[in-house]
């Protein structure tokens, strides 16, 4: 006595309805469909940008910025040769305030106690530094703050950001 179970659409040895060759691909149609339909991962571009920093008597030189984002939650990490360690420079004992101007009239900031540890003479590097942004933010450098064992140093930008201000 046949039970159904080599029929399309019948129902199996325990009851159980089985999915026709036309349902299963439906179902894939549908699974394809919600990921075109997902949200593209978001990206700043560029990614990675240098400037000039004036750090007053503490040294001037270039800085590589280097920016990543996740929805609305982006993160910049700096190394610049406009400030050397003087000591060796343990990890995590950097604070690192980086400010940028946002489209043109408002600021940013980014800040976080990241680094590296920085060997005596190295050049200063910091980050992630943590900040907000919003679609479509343009955000170029314009100072960097770093507290090294209690001495804090600012640095003001001197040069654009190049290739250009990230762009979220």
């Amino acid at each position: 006595m046949r039970h159904g179970n080599g029929a399309i659409g019948g129902q199996g040895r325990f009851g159980v309805r089985r999915l026709g060759a036309g349902s299963a691909l439906g179902v894939g149609l549908v699974a394809l469909g919600a990921m075109v339909m997902a949200p593209a991962a978001t990206a700043v571009t560029p990614d990675t940008a240098t400037i000039s920093f004036d750090c007053g008597s503490y040294g001037s030189g270039s800085a590589t910025l280097k920016a990543t984002q996740d929805g609305t939650a982006a993160t910049i990490s700096v190394s610049t040769s406009a400030i050397t360690a003087p000591i060796d420079i343990a990890a995590g004992s950097v604070d690192s305030t980086l400010t940028l101007t946002k489209n043109g009239s408002d600021t940013a900031t980014f800040t976080g106690s990241s680094n590296p540890a920085i060997p005596a003479g190295g050049e200063v590097s910091t980050g992630p530094l943590d900040g907000t942004v919003a679609t479509g933010d343009s955000l170029e450098g314009k100072s960097l703050q770093v507290v090294v064992l209690g001495i804090s140093v600012t640095c003001n930008a001197t040069s654009a950001q190049a290739p250009g201000p990230f762009v979220f």
